[in-house]
């Protein structure tokens, strides 16, 4: 499986951003980019690459005990920008250095886990991305970028690590997207215990 992990935002997020980005859809050019679907909005903490099926028990395990390692944290969406010319994302505000050591911690656990080290190399930047700029278009995107510029959505309590599997088209219709498929989840922070008390320890 194609696998990343992700922070996925709540439907009130999802709601606030979408009636942010009907303005944008009206903007010149907006007919041309490949929009990204709402219901797989996501903000990716590491790509973990094609993952065989023997390693996916160690990295299950490893990622619910890096997420134990970590209090759940709060963000909200807020400012736009853009990757050159090809892609157009909203960003994150809040308790990014934290979330920033979540990442660290989720490719780490990628690693020990035996996983083909395919993740991202580049410094991690708390991004969603909308939309796409296709290779046979030229749409600047400083005008979208700009238009976001402004926004702030509402802060929400990120409590969840989200194992994603994307799987690509396979139809052959031009501008088919991935799916995005949750396959396991992990609450951040430890479960209390017995009588509200710690949860047991890894040892």
């Amino acid at each position: 499986m194609r696998l990343f992990t992700a922070v996925l935002p709540p439907a009130a997020a999802v709601a606030e951003l979408t009636a942010a980005l009907a303005p944008l859809r009206r903007l010149p050019g907006a007919q041309d980019l490949r929009w990204t679907v709402a219901g797989g909005w996501h903000l990716t903490l590491a790509f973990l690459g094609e993952v065989p099926d023997g390693v996916r028990p160690e990295l299950d395990e490893r990622l619910a005990r890096a997420a134990r390692r970590h209090d759940p944290l709060t963000l909200r969406l807020a400012g736009g920008g853009h990757f050159g010319g090809s892609a157009l994302w909203i960003g994150a505000e809040g308790d990014l250095p934290a979330l920033s050591h979540l990442a660290a911690s989720v490719q780490a656990a990628g690693r020990r886990a035996g996983v083909p080290h395919d993740a991202e190399r580049h410094a991690f930047r708390a991004h969603l991305t909308l939309a796409r700029v296709p290779r046979s278009t030229t749409v600047p995107l400083r005008p979208f970028a700009d238009a976001l510029a402004a926004f702030r959505g509402s802060p929400w309590t990120v409590g969840t690590l989200a194992l994603v599997a994307s799987v690509l088209p396979s139809s052959g219709v031009p501008g088919e997207q991935p799916r995005y498929d949750t396959v396991a989840t992990w609450p951040l922070g430890r479960t209390p215990g017995p009588g509200g008390g710690p949860a047991p320890t890894d040892g």
